[in-house]
């Protein structure tokens, strides 16, 4: 199905890696399967400066490059060469609206973090021939592709920084994502995945919008209409002109596939289920970074996490704007956050042995 939010003038410039038939870890395959990446700064000789950026739900390398990437910030493309791969079922990627029929819509298989990282593995070693990266980070969804990274190939990644995300979703994200996935499928217009224009799910994406609009800043930020600080005079103009503005042209069966994937992320199903095991395998210096006023993922989800994770620390940072304080581009805003990676960018580590 045609929709040009997904176009090269929106998101661009990408380019298409081809993995071929693409097996996926619960069954299945997706024929012909490409995954869209971006890529800023340059691959030095001794292949030691990559850095991987994955995006967060509803996200693209776009997003990324602009809110974590540029020159004089941690993530400078003079110094680093920055990855950014858009995740499978973002609407770059192979994904439910650009996917030919059978497996178009609906119909596109159920995918985990696991088939993301594996993807994206694919691309950073048979690609451009890396066997480290010296920094592995991601915001929300991110960040669960972060400590996918970790886990499975942990003498790949020497520094990670999760970003107000967890390695297993938590029971109240897994009712969370379904809460958001049932206002868009509430819908008569969905029509069990059958819309056949691409904008017809209006109603549900208002909704779904709503409801990241009540978790996604604290609920100070709305007792002190900050929403002022980014030039919006009014609550109804927030909601209207900030998170339904934000989702009203995603494909609705896109935003369903990475929902699935959030819902389901668990970095311990190659542990048996126990997750201290699974952290227990990361070799990386971790920064955990949490955001204190973020509803999603509190910090006390971070911290138990980060509490399993050797050579961890817990970072965490003040914002009103809670969970899309990286998205907010207000003066300072991201200055503690970039501190942050800055920090540890700047932190020694030691080598690893590569055993892929």
């Amino acid at each position: 199905m045609e929709n040009d939010f997904y176009s090269q003038d929106n998101h661009g410039p990408f380019e298409l890696f081809d993995l071929g038939d693409f097996k996926l870890e619960n069954g299945g395959q997706i024929p012909d399967c490409k995954l869209a990446f971006s890529t800023a700064g340059k691959l030095n000789a001794a292949k030691d400066n990559a850095i991987l950026l994955p995006h967060m739900y509803s996200g693209t390398s776009k997003h990324m490059l602009d809110v974590l990437v540029g020159e004089d910030l941690a993530l400078d493309p003079r110094k680093y060469f920055v990855i950014l791969p858009n995740q499978l079922g973002n609407g770059l990627s192979s994904s439910p609206h650009n996917t030919p029929a059978p497996f178009d819509g609906v119909r596109f298989p159920e995918l985990t973090i696991g088939d993301d990282v594996r993807a994206q593995h694919r691309l950073v070693v048979e690609k451009f021939g890396i066997e480290h990266l010296a920094l592995v980070l991601g915001w929300s969804m991110g960040a669960q592709q972060t400590y996918e990274w970790c886990v499975r190939h942990p003498s790949m990644v020497k520094r990670a920084a999760p970003i107000a995300g967890t390695a297993k979703t938590t029971p109240h994200d897994w009712l969370y994502t379904q809460v958001v996935a049932d206002a868009i499928t509430s819908d008569p217009a969905w029509n069990s995945g059958q819309y056949t224009e691409p904008h017809a799910v209006t109603e549900g994406l208002k909704n779904h919008a709503r409801i990241f609009a009540l978790f996604g800043a604290s609920t100070e930020l709305y007792k002190q209409s900050g929403w002022s600080e980014i030039g919006i005079d009014s609550m109804d103009a927030f909601i209207s002109g900030f998170w339904e503005a934000w989702f009203a042209s995603m494909d609705p069966n896109n935003l369903l596939c990475m929902l699935s994937k959030w819902r389901r992320g668990d970095v311990s199903l190659g542990s048996g289920g126990d997750l201290a095991d699974a952290l227990a395998k990361i070799q990386a210096k971790v920064s955990v970074i949490a955001f204190a006023e973020d509803m999603f993922i509190p910090v006390r989800d971070c911290k138990a996490e980060q509490e399993l994770i050797p050579d961890s620390e817990l970072i965490v940072l003040p914002s009103l704007w809670g969970h899309f304080t990286p998205l907010v581009p207000i003066p300072g805003n991201r200055d503690p956050l970039n501190a942050a990676i800055a920090k540890l960018m700047a932190t020694e580590v030691r080598e690893l042995e590569y055993s892929e």
